[in-house]
């Protein structure tokens, strides 16, 4: 396989800043490997050929008139289908935004122009990023690079199975309970959920507004860093974007250690439950990083263990009033009722039936539920009041460790198929992401070896607005992870990004 598409992010930088390869060539190479191999993977819903092979040329032509260019400039990226781009259709994987080019760029989407970085096409999720297997896509499932029976994860399972397959160096994904950190888990790849308002969402198609977050996707930790100091800091249309500057990620990831680093291992986010190989994995990287000189303490988190049932009622219920505007009035899908009267509301009733799969509607119905009148404060006002518990519980850890580690998933990807019949079997794949999201503390999923031939992730969480603290232990643990393994955990794979 050409070193083209198995170069990380920061490799192929170089090599286009020293000219010895083009920008043109690396994003054609992509394109040839999402042309070999995405019939069976189906990581991309939409291939942006024309557009990204221009935006390469002049990259090329830039560089060769010696215009100083941002460091990424000519390294290709994919983006998830959720995030709003001009030139390209925007689905959310769904048959109700079907065909819809938007008007506007997203935020991240105005940086990575300007970076000038060639945008490979739109990736899969789960409908509305509802799901954590890209099973729930209209368009058809993702299918894991490591065994193509099996799940990506989700609902970002598009952007992190391209990733894996080396169809790209870069992607973008968006995080509301895990649907970066657990993809990465299943896949292999580095997954970066930010904090909160430090990357803007403007552009994002919501789902839960209060917990949705834009981040990374790579193959290395510094890759990552690179990437979301393209795209975070501030930006006035996001009311929630954080005016702090984002820090030198980059120099943290290229400076990993944790050498006097306090480590909280949760105690809530391990043991009964999680798969033994997972578990035996995470113990490993705890002796590896007491070895390089952190302090291993053990933290408790108790109000971590209703985590679970206060997010699948917050965000439901964000969701809800989120996709009320799928109305089949103002744009999108319509479909009109087989009999009279054509009212607005059977107008809305026949559009959201066909436009809306079942997961959606699943969700809708439960977030209505819990917001109408007599059911809000026991539902949803309880579900705050316990966000407010976990919160406190990370303020207590941070007071005792620097970082939080956990495994990013209790379990390896499990079969096509398996948990599609069982909701609450599939929301439990979440239990380890979503505190962070609950508190907008920033997280990372880093590969952390193999149980039973598939990759497993470890998870390490920062205190808000310390994404800088997030790269340093990340970066480290990869390392020592790497240097043990002798090279990274996709080269070890049988066949070198799981599809021949």
């Amino acid at each position: 396989m050409s070193e083209l598409i198995t170069s990380p992010a920061a490799v192929l930088a170089d090599k286009l800043a020293s000219r010895e390869v083009s920008a043109v060539e690396v994003t054609q190479a992509h394109l040839d490997r999402i042309a070999e191999v995405d019939g069976e993977i189906n990581a991309f819903l939409h291939v942006n050929t024309d557009e990204a092979l221009e935006v390469a040329a002049g990259v090329d032509k830039a560089r060769a008139a010696g215009e100083e260019l941002h460091t990424l400039a000519g390294v290709p990226i994919a983006i998830k289908d959720l995030i709003v781009t001009v030139g390209q259709p925007t689905t959310a994987g769904s048959k109700m935004l079907e065909g819809w080019m938007s008007p506007y760029d997203a935020t991240v989407i105005s940086r990575i122009r300007a970076a000038r970085m060639p945008m490979l096409g739109k990736t899969n999720l789960d409908e509305f990023a509802m799901g954590s297997s890209t099973e729930h896509s209209a368009y058809g499932p993702t299918r894991n690079p490591w065994d193509l029976d099996r799940i990506p994860g989700g609902s970002g399972g598009g952007s992190a199975a391209a990733v894996a397959a080396f169809e790209a160096p870069l992607a973008l994904g968006t995080d509301t309970g895990g649907s970066i950190r657990q993809p990465a888990s299943v896949t292999g790849s580095v997954g970066v959920k930010p904090t909160y308002g430090g990357v803007s969402r403007y552009g994002a198609i919501a789902m839960a507004s209060s917990l949705d977050q834009i981040g990374p996707v790579s193959r290395t930790v510094l890759d990552a860093a690179l990437l979301q100091e393209v795209i975070g800091g501030h930006d006035p249309r996001d009311s929630t974007s954080l005016t702090d500057p984002v820090g030198n990620l980059a120099e943290a990831a290229r400076n990993g250690s944790v050498a006097g680093m306090r480590i909280g291992v949760i105690k809530e986010l391990q043991g009964e439950g999680y798969q033994p190989g997972v578990q035996a994995r995470f113990n490993e990287s705890l002796e590896l990083l007491k070895d390089a000189g952190a302090e291993i303490v053990e933290v408790s988190c108790p109000n971590f263990k209703y985590a679970l049932g206060a997010y699948y009622l917050i965000m439901p219920s964000e969701a809800s009033s989120n996709l009320a505007k799928y109305d089949g009035v103002r744009y999108g899908m319509r479909r009109l009722p087989a009999d009279p009267p054509l009212t607005i509301e059977r107008v809305m009733g026949a559009t959201r039936a066909a436009g809306f799969g079942d997961e959606v509607k699943r969700r809708i119905i439960l977030g209505t539920y819990a917001l109408s009148a007599g059911y809000y404060d026991a539902y949803y006002g309880s579900a705050q009041k316990v966000r407010t518990l976990i919160q406190r519980d990370f303020n207590a850890a941070f007071a005792q460790a620097d970082v939080l580690i956990s495994p990013t998933s209790p379990n390896t990807a499990f079969k096509l198929g398996e948990k599609l019949d069982d909701p609450l079997a599939m929301y439990l794949n979440d239990v380890a992401t979503i505190p962070a999201n609950m508190a907008g503390v920033p997280g990372i999923s880093i590969p952390g070896g193999l149980a039973d031939g598939l990759p497993v992730g470890i998870q390490f969480l920062a205190p808000a607005r310390e994404d800088v603290r997030l790269y340093r232990a990340g970066a480290a643990l990869e390392g020592l992870l790497e240097q043990k393994w002798g090279g990274p955990l996709l080269a070890s794979a049988p066949v070198l990004g799981g599809v021949k």
